[in-house]
């Protein structure tokens, strides 16, 4: 009895220190998900994340994209850039909340899931457009610029995971910046006009992109 209680007690720090060290690598891989600026989870942990939360019949998939945001890098500088994306990240998390997700995919561009359970997801990101628009305070008030949305419900396209989803909010939201209508709502069926795409591969008319309507 007395030697399995000395080899228990020689075996008690070797415990404590893989604990230890299972603690250490679970912040490292939560750190790595994580973006150094904003705090908003990288696109590895938004898609982890997001791909649970589309399970949900309720859930909504929305794009955001800062407008003008090269302009506000080369005429204010570099910190006023990224001041002015730590507001928005902090204002986009803060109104999706902690049921839904909300990651900065690169750049100026963001997306998040938010679960609608009252079936008024256009009002509700009606008014994050507006948050998101709004002059971040304590800052120049020059340093200023909107935001364009693009949503889709993912009920409307049960067959679609949250790339394909993505790229519907994403033809959705550019479809806004080009209209300088701030927000729209990818719907069923088609988009007949055609869109200068803004990455390799997106220019021209894209036959598989949903028709856009106004946020409803």
């Amino acid at each position: 009895m007395s030697t399995l209680v000395t080899l228990l007690l020689a075996m008690l720090p070797l415990a404590a220190g893989w604990a230890v060290h299972v603690r250490w690598l679970r912040r490292c891989l939560s750190t790595a998900r994580r973006d150094p600026l904003t705090g908003l989870r990288t696109r590895d942990g938004f898609t982890r994340r997001a791909t649970a939360l589309l399970k949900d019949p309720r859930a909504v998939v929305v794009l955001a994209d800062v407008d003008k945001f090269k302009q506000i890098n080369d005429t204010h500088g570099h910190a006023a850039g990224d001041m002015l994306l730590k507001a928005t990240a902090d204002r986009l998390a803060h109104h999706v909340g902690r049921a839904g997700v909300a990651g900065r995919l690169g750049g100026d561009e963001f997306a998040a899931v938010l679960l609608d359970a009252h079936g008024t997801a256009g009002d509700m990101l009606t008014l994050l457009h507006g948050v998101l628009a709004r002059p971040v305070d304590g800052h120049d008030p020059a340093v200023h610029t909107t935001v364009s949305l693009g949503w889709v419900r993912a009920a409307d396209f049960p067959t679609d995971d949250l790339s394909g989803l993505l790229r519907r909010a994403d033809e959705a939201m550019y479809a806004a910046k080009q209209a300088r209508a701030g927000l729209r709502r990818a719907g069923l069926g088609r988009l007949f006009a055609t869109l200068a795409g803004r990455r390799a591969g997106r220019a021209g008319a894209r036959a598989d992109a949903p028709i856009v309507g106004v946020a409803a």
